[in-house]
């Protein structure tokens, strides 16, 4: 059996652990701040210790690798809603699966004297500038493949919102900038103009005050200010693609704001 140094196996699993967590946030716009990431990554490198311990049945390795990523998740990115903590758990396990794509050709090309693997963990002999060279690479493919996705984003849309007996059609804006997610359900948010809520709830509201039955304030952030906007759940929400015509609903809440009459979405949260 190789030797295991428990030092440098911790350390390596901090490291892939915070890349994976940013890869995870890349590809769901989630909010990462890097003191939870560390101490995510921190925590996650304790499961690596699975490595030194006895052959375990694969059902038992299965259930500890799914409580560690669901557990790793929830202390980066916190656990806003049972939808949102899926959502990035899954992110987390597609960025595993592509890692554990490059441990098993690194295995391929240079052999089990570098690579050892035991209980579904593994570590690499190889020395830290590799590493970082590996993982940026794989970094970096996620991006260019995200930023390909992206650019999706100058299609053509129509958003419909139905409230009650209000039925509002207006013209969509896909804006991968649009991060706002209601921190209660997990759900993003479409932000439509002010000037758009008397059409869809029949109330003047002027500012945040006297909001109708079902509303709430959400806080946000842009480049140059800070506050809070009004949001609710509306009874149907679909976007349209103009041009292929097809219809999707979407699960998301509705806020407004200035966004010059149209309605903002951002279609990696919003599948279109």
């Amino acid at each position: 059996m190789q030797t295991i140094y428990i030092d440098v196996l911790i350390v390596l699993n901090i490291y892939v652990n915070y890349i994976l967590l940013r890869i995870t946030a890349k590809l769901t716009q989630g909010k990462l701040r890097a003191g939870r990431c560390i101490g995510a990554s921190v925590y996650g490198s304790l499961y690596s210790l699975l490595i030194l311990a006895p052959e375990l049945p694969t059902w038992a390795v299965t259930a500890i690798k799914l409580i560690a990523a669901v557990t790793v998740v929830g202390v980066a990115f916190g656990i806003h809603s049972r939808r949102y903590l899926l959502m990035n758990t899954a992110a987390f396990f597609s960025a595993n699966f592509i890692l554990a794509g490059g441990v098993f050709a690194a295995y391929t090309w240079l052999g089990p004297g570098y690579v050892y693997i035991g209980n579904s963990c593994f570590y690499v002999d190889l020395s830290l500038m590799v590493l970082i060279v590996t993982t940026a690479v794989m970094y970096g493919a996620v991006a260019i493949v995200k930023r390909y996705t992206d650019r999706r984003a100058g299609g053509e849309y129509r958003v419909i919102v139905r409230y009650r007996d209000k039925v509002t059609e207006l013209t969509g804006i896909a804006d991968t900038g649009n991060l706002l997610t209601d921190h209660f359900t997990g759900a993003p948010v479409v932000i439509c103009g002010q000037e758009a809520m008397e059409r869809m709830t029949g109330h003047v509201i002027a500012g945040t005050e006297g909001l109708p039955s079902g509303f709430r304030l959400l806080p946000c952030s842009t480049v140059s200010s800070s506050g809070v906007i009004p949001i609710f759940r509306p009874d149907e929400l679909l976007i349209v693609d103009i041009r292929s015509g097809t219809r999707r609903t979407a699960d998301a809440v509705v806020g407004f704001g200035e966004t010059g009459g149209k309605a903002i979405f951002n279609p990696d949260r919003i599948k279109i």
